[in-house]
């Protein structure tokens, strides 16, 4: 009995994802946001959905920087395929944007030490009417293999929600059978969240290595903190749904866009460090200004962001209804990531001790991320002032000195 027993856990295990990824967050650059779904190469080569744009970004992430603080996912989305299977019922790359194949380009973006990622939908089609991989998971897996795709996003346009519980974790499956690590992102939350079902992140984090679980973000202020309020009102559900492996995904870093100030990026690269999120950028990197390619290369924000415990942060006070205090455990003993956000238009100071925020040590050296300075040793209970710029944040490393 006992044999048949292991048999039998053995079979089920085999079935939750096993790729042996996202040990971390993910890091990379995804072209949704910025681009959207852009295919008229004909009035606009220079910004549509193609291998040369695809290619360019790869080009930036090595040349510029990104890849050395550890960027490393190039990643289309919706819109780069035919509008038809071929003859064999495979997805095929659309023939002029894309003249020299999916294989190729992740070809390129491999020689260029980078991995790439690709944009399916569970559904009959994608959400902009490409064909969908419903009926075709296992030949999509395989294709998607096959070409050397290493991060698959899966969304779920165009088909039945409540089917979803099975659907992704049968694609699971088959990305497991193809025997290629293929980072998996899932959008199935997402769906059950809108058309209240309840989630089983449990279950979600078997099969997925991100997920996504809120409204696509857009490059305003306004996106950002209706996120970061999503991300409070849920937190007892998805902290422990997020560890090494298993990532909740508040979607795309849009910092080097135009809707979002300075202080604004660096509210948002400290709060998705804070969540344990990936960061995926989706701006134009090829004339990004200095000042957020400095906010998104911020190796200290990054260190925090990547920390191997994998534990996702959480909202420990507020103070009124525009200033909030979030904390984060780092994997050294008695060391923490701290953000003070400001969403009011005006700086805000605010006192608290540390011993509010669960610190237990006598005393703390902290420093300030963002700015790269040294604030000196603290006490765990005498009130400290920390201000925080409008409509952005404060972000401390707290760490013994013993």
């Amino acid at each position: 009995m006992l044999a048949i027993t292991l048999l039998v856990l053995c079979a089920v295990g085999t079935q939750a994802l096993d790729n042996g990824l996202a040990r971390t967050p993910p890091m990379g650059w995804l072209i949704w946001e910025r681009f959207r779904c852009n295919t008229n190469c004909k009035l606009d080569p220079n910004n549509c959905v193609s291998e040369k744009l695809v290619k360019e970004m790869a080009d930036r992430m090595v040349e510029d920087g990104y890849k050395d603080v550890g960027y490393e996912y190039v990643n289309l989305d919706d819109c780069w395929s035919d509008k038809e299977r071929d003859a064999q019922g495979r997805l095929q790359a659309d023939p002029d944007r894309f003249p020299s194949g999916i294989k190729s380009l992740a070809d390129y973006i491999h020689s260029r030490g980078l991995k790439m990622g690709i944009y399916g939908d569970y559904g009959t089609k994608t959400c902009a009417g490409y064909p969908g991989s419903l009926g075709h998971l296992q030949t999509d897996a395989q294709t998607f293999a096959d070409w050397g795709i290493d991060m698959l996003k899966l969304d779920g346009c165009n088909s039945n929600v409540t089917t979803m519980k099975k659907g992704y974790p049968e694609m699971t499956k088959y990305l497991n059978a193809t025997g290629r690590p293929i980072l998996f992102s899932c959008s199935w939350p997402d769906y059950e969240r809108a058309a209240k079902i309840p989630i089983n992140y449990t279950l979600v984090a078997d099969n997925c290595n991100i997920w996504r679980n809120y409204d696509d973000i857009n490059d305003s202020w306004g996106s950002i903190t209706g996120i970061i309020d999503y991300y409070d009102k849920t937190q007892d559900t998805l902290v422990p749904a997020a560890g090494p492996g298993h990532f909740n995904d508040p979607d795309m870093i849009v910092v080097g866009d135009q809707g979002i100030n300075v202080n604004q990026a660096n509210a948002q690269m400290a709060m998705w460090s804070i969540f344990a999120a990936p960061l995926l950028m989706s701006n134009d990197l090829r004339n990004i200004q200095p000042v957020y390619r400095d906010i998104l290369q911020n190796k200290e924000v990054i260190r925090i962001n990547q920390d191997p415990a994998g534990k996702m942060g959480k909202r420990v006070l507020t103070f009124g209804s525009n200033v909030e205090v979030w904390h984060r455990p780092l994997h050294q003993y008695q060391e923490w990531a701290v953000v003070i956000l400001n969403k009011d238009t005006k700086p805000q100071t605010v006192s608290f001790m540390l011993s509010q925020l669960g610190f237990t040590a006598w005393g703390y050296e902290i420093r300030e991320v963002l700015t790269h300075t040294e604030l000196g040793h603290y006490g765990i209970y005498l009130p400290v002032n920390f201000t925080a710029p409008p409509m952005g944040a404060t972000m401390l490393y707290a760490y013994t000195s013993s």
